[in-house]
């Protein structure tokens, strides 16, 4: 879809036990975004109270109320409930200055653009931004990669923390993928794919954000779940090969059985193999184009 016109923005924000700071990021993105502009706000299962100010209602917002989706099925769920041209994806930590939005609208006119983000800080070190990020070995945990150049630039992967595509894209891509578990390599896969399938990543440098990093999540989270979405991506996406060396690098966790047995209960075989009828690409254009290699 070419967006010939100042487009509507939605924006769907995930949030779980985010305390005050949802209410911060909210009243940021009011103050940032464009006129007729919405929020969609996804509780996915919150016990602290934090989503409970908007039960009334607030102009322009809308409260959904989920219990334990997971990351990938509560973007989807607030993509189909909004109504914007453009959908951002947002995490519910974090500082957006005026004007934000506009480089990513920007660059999502190019032709085969699949999703764009802006740098990346934390909101503790604000100068150290993050330009998109690789997955450096084959543990497939995330590596931020530093600025190649002023101008908006092609990145393996996106940070799903400020994450925009048309809904077009959004349509013909199926959203995030159904069957990842809880939090935790949701952006791999969603940028994995759209390489895969003919559309482009792009970091846009110029638009910055800031995004409060935690070393643990505010719920619980289960260490199976987060390898069985590592090993889901790889099943996937990947050749034999390089799904052998994904398995052999992640063996010695301790999660690493259970997460076995949830890739076993998914639909890994009969997603694969639609996913290879639809992508122009395979894994290893996409490893060289990026220069990745383990």
């Amino acid at each position: 879809m070419r967006l010939l016109h100042a487009p509507r923005i939605s924006v769907v924000v995930i949030s779980r036990n985010e305390g005050e700071w949802l209410r911060r990021t909210l009243e940021d993105l009011s103050q940032t975004l464009p006129p007729a502009s919405e929020i969609v706000v996804v509780d996915d299962g919150s016990d602290d109270g934090s989503a409970d100010f908007l039960r009334a209602g607030r102009k322009g917002m809308q409260l959904l109320r989920t219990s334990g989706l997971g990351v990938a099925r509560a973007r989807n769920l607030g993509a189909r409930k909004s109504r914007g041209e453009v959908i951002v994806f947002a995490d519910a930590h974090l500082q957006l200055p005026s004007g934000w939005w506009q480089p990513l609208v920007d660059v999502l006119r190019r032709p085969n653009a699949g999703a764009a983000a802006p740098a990346v800080a934390d909101l503790e070190n604000r100068e150290a931004f993050g330009y998109g990020f690789t997955l450096g070995a084959a543990d497939l945990v995330p590596r931020w990669l530093k600025r190649l150049e002023r101008a908006p630039f092609h990145a393996p992967f996106l940070p799903g923390c400020c994450l925009a595509m048309t809904r077009e894209v959004f349509r013909r891509t199926g959203g995030f993928d159904r069957g990842l578990r809880s939090r935790g390599g949701v952006d791999a896969e969603t940028g994995v794919r759209f390489w895969l399938q003919g559309y482009e990543n792009w970091v846009t440098p110029e638009a910055k954000v800031w995004h409060l990093f935690r070393t643990s999540a505010p719920f619980p989270v289960k260490r199976a779940e987060v390898i069985h979405n590592r090993l889901r991506l790889a099943n996937l996406h990947f050749n034999p090969q390089r799904v052998r060396e994904v398995r052999q690098a992640l063996a010695d966790d301790p999660a690493y059985e259970r997460a076995l047995q949830l890739v076993a209960k998914g639909d890994c075989a009969t997603r694969r193999k639609n996913l290879l009828a639809t992508r122009v690409h395979d894994d290893s254009w996409l490893f060289q184009k990026f220069g990745i290699s383990w």
